[in-house]
């Protein structure tokens, strides 16, 4: 894979060009004066706060730009404009082999790359090259549950995790379930984790590239479980319609908080949320693995990769510099942060729940599942309000409402998720 070579290789000539003029007066003693270099994220608040942090010990200038939500509009005009930064550190791996394959990514450095398992150099690989280098990870396969509430083990298994949910429902009072519906790609996460263990690598992968209908076996597995567990009457916390007005972060203070509900499916980064709303004197909530499903247990992670933006070698100086053992030290001391890097020692984490997620990670097992619709292009990838986001929205409220037969919602669900494949395919990105 070859870097473009018109316009934007013109442009950096004439800009190295520039700055050899410039620094050629100076003499030993002096450092050149270098520019910072810049970085996109999507992140904010919090999470941008501590990049900042973390790259304020590099020893260049980094100027660091959010994009917010949508950095592949951010990112395109830049590059209309041949004003792209040196780095973009990308939640969305569909978009790195889209970029890959527009020749606008520099490949990663062998030595860079050698600090990661193979199954997560596998996700950044486009054609045999390898683009990108992870600098953030989630763990997605947990289940959070208040000890008191549940009245009895984590359920180890889907069978026991459905008959878990039919007692407590039974009960009444608390819900046994609280989901953050609002936000389409919690439902997501509910299948994808589900798919991870009905499916076959080559099946997963195959819904990404478009060689694998929506109709399969395997989906129609994993959407027939879910519709068995969301369709148990009193599942959840105030109802199915409260649930899809119910955004992630109130569904973990349905449990922690108001207690309205025993358990809560979602990654590593609930414990943040919890523990700040959690109450004084109350236990923390406790953790387990998303329930084995026909004896597999599913890993389903997300993460962020770092990119090299065209051929600068500012960008690889400082992908270089990221994926080393030290610069996240910080964040992984004031929490919220996991990583997939081999190099990071495991004692960083500390012996807690982060250790062992990292552990995880860090093996890399296999059954490790890249998010699915953070893989999804066009349409069909979302965000709220499209695409598989809104089918799923959609199936939630038809098999939670009364008199609705599993199989002809599945078969109808199915119906939408292959005509939104197929759109996305005439969009040009499958």
């Amino acid at each position: 894979m070859t870097v473009p070579t018109t316009p934007t290789t013109g442009r950096r000539a004439l800009l190295g060009a520039a700055l050899a003029a410039a620094t050629a007066g100076l003499t030993g003693g002096c450092r050149p004066a270098r520019r910072a270099v810049q970085v996109a994220v999507v992140w904010s608040g919090t999470e941008l706060a501590r990049f900042r942090e973390v790259v304020r010990r590099y020893p260049g200038q980094v100027d660091v730009v959010s994009a917010r939500n949508d950095i592949d509009a951010f990112l395109s005009v830049r590059f209309r404009t041949a004003s792209q930064p040196d780095v973009a550190i990308m939640p969305q791996i569909g978009l790195i082999t889209d970029y890959a394959r527009r020749d606008w990514l520099a490949p990663t450095a062998p030595t860079v790359a050698a600090r990661f398992a193979a199954p997560w150099n596998d996700l950044l690989t486009v054609d045999g090259v390898q683009f990108g280098a992870w600098v953030k990870a989630a763990h997605k396969s947990l289940l959070w549950y208040a000890p008191d509430l549940l009245e009895g083990p984590a359920p180890a298994t889907w069978d026991e995790f459905t008959a878990v949910v039919r007692r407590l429902a039974a009960r009444g009072h608390p819900a046994p379930l609280a989901i953050g519906a609002a936000d389409g790609w919690v439902l997501t996460d509910w299948l994808e984790n589900l798919l991870a263990a009905a499916a076959t690598r080559a099946e997963y992968t195959g819904l990404v590239d478009g060689t694998v209908r929506w109709d399969t076996g395997a989906v129609r597995t994993a959407l027939t479980r879910l519709a068995v567990v969301w369709g148990v009457p009193g599942a959840f916390a105030d109802g199915a319609g409260r649930a899809l007005l119910t955004q992630q972060d109130e569904s973990v203070v349905q449990v922690v908080a108001e207690r309205r509900a025993a358990m809560v499916l979602e990654g590593d980064f609930v414990a943040s949320v919890a523990e700040d709303f959690r109450r004084a004197g109350t236990a923390p909530l406790a953790t387990a693995r998303f329930p084995a499903v026909a004896g597999v247990q599913p890993l389903l992670v997300a993460g962020d990769a770092a990119v090299v933006l065209g051929a600068s070698t500012a960008g690889q100086e400082l992908v270089d510099w990221l994926t080393g053992p030290e610069p996240f030290r910080s964040w992984i001391g004031t929490g919220g942060y996991l990583s997939p890097n081999l190099t990071i020692p495991a004692d960083a984490y500390g012996d807690g729940l982060t250790a062992v997620l990292a552990g995880e990670l860090r093996a890399a097992t296999g059954t490790l599942r890249f998010d699915l619709s953070d893989q999804l292009r066009g349409s069909m990838g979302g965000p709220d309000g499209l695409g598989i986001w809104k089918i799923l929205q959609d199936f939630f409220a038809t098999v939670t409402s009364p008199g609705t037969t599993v199989d002809d919602a599945v078969v109808r669900t199915c119906r939408h998720l292959v005509r939104a494949a197929a759109q996305s395919r005439r969009e040009g990105r499958p």
